[in-house]
Parts: structure tokens; C-alpha cells; sequence
């Protein structure tokens, strides 16, 4: 098939680039290999419960996310979280700064985003190669789509695998300036708790500095029915969990757990996630690079451009769908 604008990768930075080329009157395909949308905006069912797994909150920065923010807290897709966390301890840190989430879930969001586009999940692309005046991508099943402009979202080292594959060269200033992006691990459980858990108002708990960095109560925040925790580890302690089996993760993270909960308290269902580009190191300073010397747009976007937040990768994906309307 052909279409106008072919996006690998179907998280925010790619929904919302869909959206503003679309708007336009593009032809837009997205294609991602997982089997959910939104990437990191990512929200699991287990015990019949659900639980945040990537994204946990979002603040806001810039005018132009806020007023999205602003329609969602109007239409009830959004909603306030908090204005700061506990350590754990008796001390406060609210900072009087917003925290938002997502009414069901951050993967709600980008339901919401992907509703009118031609979003395509389950697809391996394998291989990215030239045509001319266009590109050619082919799936893990053999088959082909044929594009004016590819934009990229997906984590920068899987771009540069199908690039590679394809045998596409890029510049020496771009490739070094991809290459200096770097991602952080993070090992996430997340656990069916029967039973009382004492994590303070409003249901969480960030320690930036410690083993576990996050602990939160999906119920607490308003999106499950019944008690599941979000457990995070930090990069280095990720690093240190990577390769060990789901249980020994589980011991490892309950010597975390056990202050919070309950003397009734007994762990259920519990699932491990491993992501292992949880969030960007080393960011591009610029919202998308858009690639030098290629005779058809190459584009990457996403939230390891501009800043590895919610905000940055919506930033992102707005200013790479604008560029790309004005080229295709």
C-alpha cells in the first residue's frame, strides 16, 4: 500500500503527529509492534484491577500542552492527581505543583487520540529503505508499505536498527546526534494487594534517590476498584534486577513493600515489566531532527526530543507534524 506519511510508532509523539497531518488532509499510517496503544502511556488490567505501568502522572510546562489539558479536565478524560508526594516518611514534599493523570488509566489518553486514524498494532517493521521519490518499509510478515515521508518515534536505537537494515546512510552530524541518545531501564511489578496498605495521601510514594523509586495505589488514584500497587525500580537498581527471574524480582522489591502494608496484607497476582527505554538519558535539543541530505523527509520525534516527559513527547509529535505538513 501507499500512503503519504508512514509513522513507526504509535505512542504520543506519534498520535499526535497523525493528528495534526491528518487535520491537514494527509494520508497517515502508524504502525507499532506492541500490542497496545501509546507506548509508556501504558495501563494493565490484573485481579480485576488496573494499574499504570509506564507513565504515572504528567505535569504541564508549556501553554500549548496546557491548553489540551485544559479540554481534557473539561470533558473528564483528565484529572488533578496531586501537588506533590511523600518520601515515605512523616515530611511532606508538595511543591503546590500540579500532577495530573487520566481517568481509567493513561492508556485512555491515547485511546482517545487514535479515534479517526489508520492505526495498524502487532506490526514488526524489519527494514526501511530507499524508493524513489518516497520509502519503502517491510514487516516481519513480508509485507510492504510504500510512504513520501517516514517519521520515526520509536526509541532512537530501534530507528537506527531499521535504518540500518535498509542500508540508509545518514549524515555524521545526524548519526552522532542520534547516537548520543541514550535510555534508562526500568524493572516495574505490579501487584494485587488483598488487604490494608498505608501509603500516605493521595496514594503514593517517590524516593528519587532509592532502590525503589515509586510506589503507588491504583485504587487510591482513582482508576481501579480494587487495590493494585505500581512498583518502580531505578535505573541502576533495574540494571541489577534485569536478568533475574520475575519471583526474585518480586523478593527483592517486597523488602521495599513490606512498611506499607498491613499486618493482613497478602500479596496476589503479581506481572514484572521490563522496560528497557523507560525514559531518555541524553536528549536532542530540538523538538525532531529532521534528516540532512535525504532526497524524501526522514524524521524522528519523540520524547527523547526536547524532554523526556508526557509534555515533551506531545511537544514533539505537534512540531514534527507541522514540519512535515510543510514538506510533503
Amino acid at each position: 500500500m501507499n500512503t503519504d506519511v508512514l509513522i513507526i510508532g504509535a505512542g504520543l509523539a506519534g498520535l499526535f503527529a497523525a493528528r495534526q497531518l491528518t487535520a491537514a488532509g494527509k494520508r497517515v499510517l502508524l504502525l507499532d509492534k506492541g500490542q497496545h496503544i501509546g507506548g509508556r502511556m501504558n495501563t494493565r488490567q490484573l485481579a480485576g484491577g488496573l494499574a499504570d505501568t509506564g507513565a504515572q502522572f504528567f505535569t504541564v510546562r508549556d501553554p500549548a500542552f496546557k491548553a489540551l489539558l485544559d479540554g481534557w479536565l473539561a470533558d473528564g478524560t483528565a484529572f488533578e492527581w496531586s501537588r506533590g508526594w511523600s518520601d515515605g516518611s512523616l515530611v511532606s514534599t508538595r511543591d503546590g505543583h500540579p500532577r495530573y493523570a487520566i481517568n481509567g488509566g493513561m492508556i485512555e489518553l491515547a485511546k482517545k487520540l487514535a479515534v479517526g486514524l489508520d492505526v495498524r498494532l502487532k506490526v514488526e517493521v524489519t527494514t526501511i529503505n530507499r524508493l524513489d521519490g518516497g520509502w519503502d518499509a517491510q514487516d516481519s510478515n513480508g509485507n510492504r508499505v510504500s510512504a513520501n515521508a517516514v517519521l520515526l518515534t520509536a526509541p532512537v536505537p530501534q530507528s537506527l536498527k531499521l535504518l540500518d537494515a535498509g542500508r540508509v546512510v545518514l549524515t555524521s552530524a545526524d548519526r552522532a546526534a542520534l547516537e548520543e541518545i541514550d535510555y534508562l531501564p526500568s524493572v516495574t511489578a505490579l501487584l494485587h494487594i488483598e488487604g490494608w496498605v498505608n501509603l500516605p495521601a493521595p496514594g503514593a510514594i517517590q524516593r528519587l534517590h532509592a532502590p525503589v523509586t515509586w510506589i503507588a495505589d491504583n485504587r487510591q488514584k482513582r482508576i481501579s476498584p480494587v487495590t493494585v500497587l505500581t512498583m518502580q525500580a531505578s535505573p541502576g537498581y533495574s540494571h541489577q534486577l534485569w536478568d533475574k527471574s520475575d519471583d526474585d524480582i518480586l523478593r527483592s522489591l517486597r523488602v521495599d513493600l513490606m512498611p506499607f502494608l498491613g499486618d493482613n496484607a497478602r500479596v496476589g497476582a503479581v506481572e514484572i515489566k521490563r522496560w528497557r527505554y523507560a525514559q531518555p538519558g541524553n536528549v536532542y535539543p530540538g523538538r525532531y531532527l529532521l534528516a540532512a541530505d535525504q532526497a524524501s523527509p526522514l524524521m524522528f520525534a519523540g520524547d527523547a526530543f526536547g524532554g523526556p516527559r508526557v509534555e515533551g513527547a506531545v511537544l514533539s509529535g505537534l512540531a514534527a507534524g507541522d514540519a512535515l505538513n510543510s514538506l510533503v
